[in-house]
């Protein structure tokens, strides 16, 4: 292969591994608290050797796929009325225990298992500042429950426990694990968030904009089969060139 296919190839395997980014975001446009991913191309620059080659060809420039990062915009928060839906107005992530440790989200649609601790949709328990389940009494499961903007959780008797929201010093080191939970490099990195405002009754729904996502697919889709096209062509000339090579030989 050449270096016509070679560049081709590279800007290929560039925007595959963007239309699989894009797929996933709209296919998550209505999970909440779910955060878009950007993919981060760089070119790789191939100095070309010969004194025969003119200025323009003296440097090659293949795509690599670099990075994949989290866009941590908040999305627009709405109300449902569901005393155990919590949204967080402002930075941080709520804290839960799952089979593998501690992990980090922004979907706060919580309810509350058989033994009264309160869980998301996968069953991780929620905990509170100190990193420790939030499980209700059977006294306190009966009463109307309060969450107050600064993570306060009480009924009519008193306060309860403290809600734990925290974050990480660069986002960009968490992981994504399905598609609302985030795992931090290592628990130690995670700090508090000292002001905190949280919503009850509210859910913060996906960052995503489906419109703006369908845009960015048909447009890398369009490149795609542009550099596909480009690839096909230049595998059809060189075995009509190699065709042509042969019947000189033998003619």
């Amino acid at each position: 292969m050449d270096v016509t296919g070679y560049l081709a190839l590279s800007r290929i395997d560039a925007l595959t591994r963007g239309l699989e980014v894009t797929a996933n975001n709209l296919a998550n446009s209505s999970t909440d608290g779910f955060k878009e991913q950007r993919v981060l191309f760089s070119d790789y620059l191939s100095r070309q050797k010969g004194d025969q080659l003119a200025n323009g060809e003296k440097t090659l420039s293949y795509n690599q796929d670099r990075s994949t990062y989290l866009d941590t915009l908040q999305g627009e928060l709405r109300q449902t009325g569901n005393p155990l839906d919590l949204a967080i107005n402002g930075p941080g992530y709520f804290m839960v225990r799952s089979q593998q440790g501690i992990r980090l989200t922004r979907n706060g649609q919580f309810h509350r298992s058989e033994d009264g601790t309160l869980v998301d949709s996968l069953g991780n328990a929620l905990l509170d500042d100190q990193r420790q389940p939030i499980t209700l009494t059977p006294d306190d499961q009966v009463l109307p429950l309060g969450i107050g903007s600064d993570g306060i959780i009480s009924t009519e008797k008193g306060d309860i426990t403290r809600l734990g929201l925290s974050t990480v010093d660069n986002p960009n080191t968490l992981h994504a694990e399905g598609n609302h939970l985030f795992r931090p490099a290592n628990e130690n990195d995670l700090r508090a968030v000292p002001a905190q405002e949280i919503r009850q009754g509210m859910l913060e729904s996906s960052n995503v904009n489906p419109v703006e996502e369908t845009t960015a697919m048909i447009k890398t889709q369009r490149e795609y089969d542009l550099n596909f096209q480009l690839l096909q062509t230049e595998f059809t000339r060189r075995l009509n060139a190699i065709d042509k090579i042969a019947t000189e030989v033998t003619a």
